[in-house]
């Protein structure tokens, strides 16, 4: 087979674009997923990770079903209990290496820690391939400690909007008419760049075996697909944004004020599922060396995270992890306290908050302490599952991903719902 020149597929106007590695390169291509999205009432997702965890024994209930007895996390969420559901034992397989795997968190792709790892699509990601041309912005990744949750397919990051005033401005702001021209320059200007690839690759499509045809057909569609969503950018920027009652926000200069930074993004995400700006977002939560700014915590966060049993170091810990729950319960009323249609803004979003990390101190990734609240399900309850041998959290994926009317029953790990969390119908 004749040498494949690469430079052939990467030069135009000075904007590379890459196309997948080849058989012909001696390296597998990427499959993708072009397949449409599914129409119906309005569904949404939030994917939120806190990166430092939450203490076991303050957030697990005791008993089981119906019946469980709320722990001092669970607590400030007990006003919409038949709104959520709590659960333990799930775990991603061969996803560990402790920090290392908030990489996974919503990808499931195992050994995160390890040199050379690939990251794979999240689930947000996979979602939007169906459902996010319905708005102006197909997803929104946002971040409080830098960190993204969401990935590619090609298993590339995308960055994160850690500032609410940006985000504000982003999702409400109309800009000046100098502005939108330029934005609307570089939305044609990336069209041109389409038509020169596919051009290119027709002068190559001839040197291609079987296998690597199929791979090019693959890459093809996907160069259709950006090309289309080009095209819903144009019409986008001639649409009017949507006005919002609420003065743009100012950021919070202040890293150790965890209940003001986490209140105003919150804000954020609940303004933007308001408007439908967008339908599909992930938080990365906050979480770093720095001591909160909250009565009684006198030592930084993630040391005290790694509190070997030590009684004083638990109990400033669960100051933080409280406070974060109790943010989390003012979203969700704020959510369930807006109608929309025959339900509220919460019975249409699915929610999961979680974290990577089972237990901090030691840098478990077992027993995942996830919540899944919102959306068409059947709530009130705590499923506990075998740590031993659970289900993949990728199977609540699946049932997140059904939620939202996606006809799938396979992500990642997952190869079916969540036994338990049951559909409610009509």
């Amino acid at each position: 087979m004749k040498s494949i020149n690469r430079r052939r597929f990467l030069q135009a106007s000075g904007v590379a674009i890459g196309l997948p590695l080849l058989e012909g390169q001696r390296v597998r291509g990427a499959e993708a997923n072009n397949r449409p999205g599914q129409e119906g009432d309005i569904r949404r997702m939030l994917s939120i990770c806190s990166p430092l965890g939450y203490y076991g024994p303050y957030f697990f209930p005791e008993g089981e079903g119906a019946d469980y007895k709320a722990s001092p996390y669970l607590e400030p969420l007990q006003p919409l209990r038949d709104k959520f559901t709590v659960i333990s034992g799930l775990n991603h397989p061969d996803v560990n290496g402790g920090h290392s795997a908030e990489k996974s968190f919503l990808t499931g792709a195992a050994h995160p820690g390890r040199p050379g790892f690939q990251n794979t699509i999240s689930v947000d990601q996979y979602a939007a391939e169906f459902i996010g041309k319905a708005t102006r912005f197909s997803s929104l990744s946002l971040g409080l400690n830098g960190t993204s949750m969401s990935w590619t397919r090609a298993g590339v990051a995308i960055p994160t909007e850690s500032r609410p005033s940006k985000l504000f401005a982003k999702l409400f702001l109309a800009g000046t008419a100098a502005e939108r021209a330029t934005q609307l320059q570089r939305v044609q200007n990336g069209q041109s760049i389409m038509d020169l690839v596919l051009d290119q690759t027709k002068s190559v499509a001839r040197d291609l075996g079987k296998h690597d045809g199929q791979t090019l057909d693959q890459y093809l569609s996907s160069i259709r697909d950006l090309e289309e969503g080009l095209r819903s950018a144009e019409e986008w920027i001639e649409k009017p944004k949507p006005t919002v009652d609420r003065k743009p926000p100012q950021d919070v200069a202040d890293r150790s004020d965890l209940t003001a930074r986490m209140q105003l993004m919150y804000d954020m995400i609940f303004l933007a599922f308001q408007t439908d700006s967008t339908r599909l977002i992930t938080l990365s939560g906050a979480g770093d060396n720095g001591v909160v700014s909250l009565d009684g915590v006198e030592d930084g966060w993630h040391n005290l995270s790694h509190h070997g049993r030590d009684e004083d170091k638990i109990k400033m810990l669960a100051i933080i992890e409280r406070e974060e729950m109790r943010l989390f319960a003012e979203l969700m009323q704020k959510l369930n306290d807006v109608q929309e249609g025959d339900h509220t803004l919460l019975d249409q979003t699915s929610i999961v908050l979680g974290s990577n990390l089972g237990n901090a101190s030691s840098h478990d990734n077992s027993n995942l302490p996830i919540i899944a609240a919102g959306g068409r399900f059947q709530h009130g309850r705590h499923l506990a599952f075998d740590p031993n041998s659970p289900p993949p959290l990728c199977n609540l994926f699946v049932s997140q991903l059904q939620h939202l009317n996606i006809e799938v029953d396979r992500f990642s790990t997952g190869s079916g719902t969540l036994t338990g969390l049951a559909p409610l119908r009509g």
